[in-house]
């Protein structure tokens, strides 16, 4: 595995911001996988998805509270 190379970007605010959209392209995939999981009829690992996706909306939601108090600072 090839290790990532460090941002060029240095900055607390674009590291949040991309907390936030990775968080939330997740939630989207999520939806995805939940669908599978039901079309498959694995309840089970549809409502692990469906959980998981829960949380990654609230650490989302978190998150743009948190970059909205930081940028209301700056």
């Amino acid at each position: 595995m090839t290790a990532q190379p460090a941002s060029i970007i240095k900055d607390k605010h674009y590291d949040l911001v991309s907390v936030l959209h990775t968080s939330q392209k997740l939630v989207w995939e999520l939806e995805t996988y939940v669908e599978d999981a039901q079309k498959q009829g694995d309840a089970e690992l549809a409502e692990w998805f469906a959980g998981l996706q829960a949380h990654c909306r609230s650490f989302g939601d978190e998150c743009k509270h948190l970059l909205a108090q930081r940028l209301t600072k700056d």
